[in-house]
């Protein structure tokens, strides 16, 4: 418990820290004035005034805040300032990148978690390695088994079960020829099947000929579509690619933007009702992953702490004015017409946002409950 406890307050916090981090340190590259950074929220612990900027531990361990002179108020200068380091005296563009800053910070630590992961654990590599067999499709029929790897298909090479379905999906229905190894013991060969024996004494190199059907398949988002399939399913063997540190880094940012990617379309078929409402989770379930990976591992740990950095930047990206796409669109507004968007629809689109988010809050929370006590 006391685990679980120390991992959601480590990762939740860290990760809103950083987030803030992040508006801090483009605020100030920029001249402007920062009154407060806080480490935590809530009642102050510890102070340290820096230059002119305060710097705070507080209570509650979950996140941070940075204050930013006249982000409110215009007018509201605190003392040793200048208005020259106000926020809202500076020119749109400046303010899109202070507001930006946060999302690209979790986007950033993302990456560096991905990185670290690559030149740590290696590359995690799903093998082209057969776990399952739909009946009467043409993999059944060309007599394919549970624990077969795919070695080739005409002639090139398999190193990953991507590889192996993106071949299969290109074949736009001409006959394909299967180098397969089945484990040892090796068990009679299909009809027109042609056995050797693999050199690493593994098991039995065959020779297999099939035709992919064009038939329908459900993605991870619950939609149908059509493609070039055998009928196979993947099976549970994982290998891990060592990378060097540089090769790391691009194998991370690789990762970092399949995540990004992921989200953003996760977001999209929420709001198209393609995701049902019903597979939201809050601060509850995060939770819940958090402490689960906390005693599985430190690599998972890492893994899912990337994972959330992703939806948290991609969430604070969206248009809603109370989060800071919202302000991206105000300011982008700005910039497009050379005025700013009048105070009054702000104030009038800032509250249908807070409105919004505090739905989607509650429904997160009343998912994460129902599945407790599901």
């Amino acid at each position: 418990m006391l685990t679980t406890i120390l991992a959601v307050i480590i990762v939740l916090g860290g990760l809103i820290f950083f987030h803030e981090l992040g508006h801090f340190a483009v605020a100030r590259a920029l001249g402007m004035g920062v009154s407060t950074f806080s480490l935590g929220f809530g009642p102050k612990i510890l102070t340290r005034k820096v230059g002119k900027t305060e710097y705070a531990l507080s209570l509650v361990p979950l996140g941070g805040y940075v204050a930013l002179v006249g982000e409110s108020d215009e007018a509201d200068i605190p003392e040793g300032f200048t208005p020259a380091e106000s926020f809202a005296r500076r020119p749109a563009w400046q303010r899109l990148l202070v507001v930006a800053a946060g999302p690209a910070a979790n986007i950033l630590l993302a990456w560096l978690l991905c990185w670290a992961l690559a030149f740590g654990w290696g590359v995690p590599v799903l093998q082209p390695v057969v776990g399952a067999v739909t009946a009467e499709s043409p993999a059944a029929r060309a007599g394919l088994l549970p624990g077969d790897r795919i070695l080739s298909i005409d002639g090139a090479s398999m190193e990953s079960w991507d590889a192996m379905s993106a071949a299969i999906a290109a074949s736009d229905g001409r006959p394909l020829r299967l180098e397969v190894l089945r484990p040892a013991p090796p068990e009679a060969a299909s009809a027109g099947a042609h056995p050797t024996r693999d050199a690493a004494g593994a098991g039995h190199v065959i020779s297999l000929e099939l035709t992919a059907e064009r038939a329908t398949r459900t993605t991870i988002f619950g939609e149908e579509e059509t493609a070039w399939l055998i009928g196979v399913r993947a099976g549970n063997s994982v290998s891990a690619e060592p990378q060097g540190f540089w090769r790391a880094a691009l194998a991370g940012a690789d990762q970092t933007w399949n995540m990004v990617s992921l989200t953003w379309q996760s977001f999209v078929k929420l709001a198209q009702r393609v995701v049902p409402l019903d597979q939201v989770g809050g601060p509850i379930m995060i939770a819940q992953m958090v402490g689960e990976q906390a005693h599985q591992g430190l690599s998972g740990l890492l893994a899912l702490t990337a994972l959330i950095s992703v939806n948290l930047g991609i969430l604070n990206l969206l248009p809603v004015p109370v989060l800071d796409g919202g302000q991206i669109v105000f300011c982008l507004i700005e910039i497009l017409f050379r005025r700013p968007v009048p105070p009054r629809a702000q104030e009038i689109a800032t509250r249908a946002g807070l409105f919004l988010l505090i739905a989607l809050m509650l429904l997160a929370t009343f998912n994460d409950i129902w599945r407790i006590f599901q």
